[in-house]
């Protein structure tokens, strides 16, 4: 395991980025994805951290919404999540191919095959967070298919059990930045350090 950078923890995983591929990265030619629960802030991390690189950034959940002209919510309602999952493959594969910073949904990862396709096209970086954190970052939930209905107890419980389905695969990442309760600019900077990446102006707009 890694140590700490500046005042966040950040660690490499069992799966080092491979070497080529992150070379890839540091050029601006392989993706980085971003992955952990729902309320990690993947979004509002990508969207800096994009702004900081100077590259094109995508939420693949934003994008199905996009191309399928309804919300993901409607499409597990009455397609399914198979459906949802199928639609979800097209964009991560359409994103790989652009160099982007990419927030990618919760179970996206969990999927099979997905950890070992995510590696081989960017470098994966999973955001941790515990599940109270989660909890308290997702306002009601009810436009999360998989918290709608739910009373705040039964969606804590949820969230618990999807991070704990969902850990072995989150862990596959080549890096993971823990996120509760610190600076988002101290997130940015240790994982700019945690790639080896260089900051374009981006990165002193943001401060200024």
């Amino acid at each position: 395991m890694g140590g700490r950078l500046g005042l966040l923890p950040i660690r490499a995983s069992a799966r080092a980025p491979d070497r080529p591929i992150l070379r890839a990265v540091q050029q601006g030619q392989g993706a980085i994805w971003l992955v952990g629960m729902m309320g990690a802030g993947k979004s509002v991390l990508g969207r800096r951290l994009a702004r900081r690189l100077d590259r094109v950034f995508i939420d693949t959940d934003r994008e199905i919404e996009r191309r399928q002209g309804r919300p993901v919510a409607e499409i597990f309602a009455h397609d399914g999540e198979a459906a949802f999952r199928r639609l979800e493959r097209e964009a991560i594969d359409a994103a790989a191919e652009r160099g982007a910073i990419v927030a990618l949904g919760g179970g996206a990862i969990a999927q099979p095959g997905m950890a070992e396709h995510l590696a081989r096209h960017g470098t994966v970086v999973y955001l941790r967070a515990r599940p109270r954190t989660l909890l308290g970052r997702i306002g009601d939930g009810a436009s999360r298919p998989l918290l709608a209905g739910l009373t705040r107890a039964q969606q804590l419980e949820r969230l618990e059990t999807l991070l704990a389905e969902r850990a072995p695969a989150y862990e596959t990442a080549a890096l993971t930045l823990d996120v509760d309760g610190q600076d988002l600019g101290r997130k940015l900077d240790a994982l700019v350090r945690g790639l080896g990446l260089t900051q374009t102006h981006g990165a002193a707009q943001e401060q200024a």
